[in-house]
């Protein structure tokens, strides 16, 4: 993985940590570009990423062109916070970890899992598997900017 541009004031690691969206970019078939919003876990310098293989496009998008692009943003209108990391690489569909699917969904549903959405209780490994993106380049921005709005 090659470290392109990094001008975060917080380590990468700190910020691909935090509970945000990543956006991954993948391509139809017929090459039209597409962008998923989706939940990750950043973990052995990749992102993990749950596919459902049967409800949705972008899993079986991966499988067919591995070439992906992903972004992850964390933005904050009013505190002027822009902070980017870009990432190109190569994505592959691999098992379920039931340990990593339980530290991914804990970042977004707590770790009380009686109190989880039920359709994230019970993956059914059939239809889920991770989308696994092992990043080529990263860029990754500080581009924040002073705030004109008022802060609520």
């Amino acid at each position: 993985m090659e470290i392109v541009e990094n001008t975060l004031d917080a380590p990468l690691d700190a910020v691909l940590d935090r509970p945000l969206f990543c956006f991954l970019g993948t391509a139809s078939p017929e090459g039209h570009p597409r962008v998923s919003p989706l939940w990750f876990l950043w973990e052995d310098e990749r992102v993990w990423i749950l596919g459902d293989t049967e409800g949705k496009s972008y899993a079986r998008r991966v499988a067919e062109r591995p070439e992906v692009a992903l972004a992850v943003v964390d933005f904050g209108v009013r505190a002027g916070r822009v902070i980017h990391v870009g990432m190109r690489g190569q994505a592959s569909l691999e098992p379920l970890d039931d340990d990593r699917v339980d530290r991914l969904l804990e970042r977004y549903l707590g770790e009380d899992r009686s109190a989880w959405d039920p359709r994230f209780a019970a993956l059914d490994t059939d239809r889920w598997s991770f989308v696994r993106v092992d990043p080529d380049t990263v860029v990754a921005r500080d581009q924040s900017f002073s705030p004109s709005l008022e802060r609520a």
